[in-house]
């Protein structure tokens, strides 16, 4: 009997063994899992895609080999693509001066640019804010410049970024009490993730010239807006209308005919919609986070176009 009794025992504390070594595996895999969902971030951005990542799943090709995005922003759909899919090539795209700098220096010198986001962080204040604010970028080091625009970016009113007509950065300061102005563990493994990819400062046509058939490109340029002559942020000293807008569709179709995969987001709007009306047109609900009077924050319906 005292053997028989070992013996389950044994069998018992085997099965246990096996019990606990599943758990931690599937412990393992969600921990895993959550590392891969989380999205890295160095800047506030409108109309960021950060919130939409879950709805956007679906559309995502199940193998990316190259990787395309002009209009590239605050980069939460570059993260995951990069997280996620481990693309050979991967090309960005972007017209605003100050952010694509801001690329560049995260990826190739991103411990000097924390140590000058401390020193902003310890000195930031009204006064701080504005003199920061006078300052003309194109008369800065690349390092300075960058640490300039991640800062005024934490730390104006509602993370818009806008630009007067001579391209100045013209947003004041928000009302935080203690604003994030840096996320050492973010910038690390942005720059980590950015070794590989190619960044470049150009319009959106600018990725014509890069391309190759079964590329995947997505686009999040601009929206067309809601309502006639509305519009509550300039993101460069140009605007992005119905001409720009019909540029991009033919940019778009002309991915197409290359054999492209080609996904695009923009407003629910007739104009947006009968301008894509040969393609495939989904829809999304997103909740909008900057608006300069504060109303209208809710969810919204979006649209996104693939040619696939």
């Amino acid at each position: 009997m005292r053997g028989v009794s070992i013996n389950g025992f044994q069998e018992t504390r085997k099965s246990r063994s096996s019990v606990q070594s599943v758990k931690a595996l599937i412990g393992i895999n969600q921990r895993n899992n959550r590392m891969k969902n989380q999205i890295p971030t160095f800047v506030k951005w409108a109309g960021g895609k950060k919130q939409l990542i879950e709805q956007f799943k679906p559309f995502f090709p199940e193998k990316i080999e190259r990787y395309l995005e002009p209009f590239v922003g605050g980069g939460a759909v570059l993260f995951y693509v990069l997280k996620n899919y481990k693309p050979k090539k991967v090309f960005i795209f972007d017209i605003n001066e100050e952010l694509i700098n801001t690329y560049e220096v995260i990826k190739n010198d991103v411990e000097n640019l924390i140590i000058e986001l401390k020193k902003l962080k310890q000195l930031h204040n009204k006064e701080h804010y504005y003199k920061i604010r006078a300052e003309d970028p194109k008369l800065l080091s690349s390092l300075t410049r960058a640490s300039r625009f991640i800062y005024l970016n934490k730390t104006c009113f509602n993370g818009l970024y806008r630009v007067n007509s001579k391209g100045g950065f013209n947003v004041p300061m928000g009302s935080y009490k203690n604003p994030s102005i840096l996320n050492e563990d973010d910038l690390k493994e942005i720059s980590k993730l950015l070794k590989k990819v190619k960044i470049i400062k150009g319009d959106f046509s600018e990725c014509l010239k890069y391309v190759k058939k079964e590329d995947f490109i997505y686009f999040d340029p601009p929206y067309y807006p809601l309502k006639k002559g509305q519009s509550f942020t300039t993101y460069t000293k140009g605007n992005f209308l119905d001409k720009e807008q019909k540029q991009l569709k033919e940019v778009f179709s002309k991915l197409d005919k290359k054999g492209c995969k080609v996904m695009l987001s923009n407003s629910d709007t007739k104009f947006i919609k009968n301008l894509y009306k040969d393609y495939k047109i989904s829809f999304v609900q997103a909740t909008r986070m900057i608006n300069c009077d504060g109303k209208g924050r809710g969810k919204i319906n979006e649209i996104v176009v693939t040619n696939y």
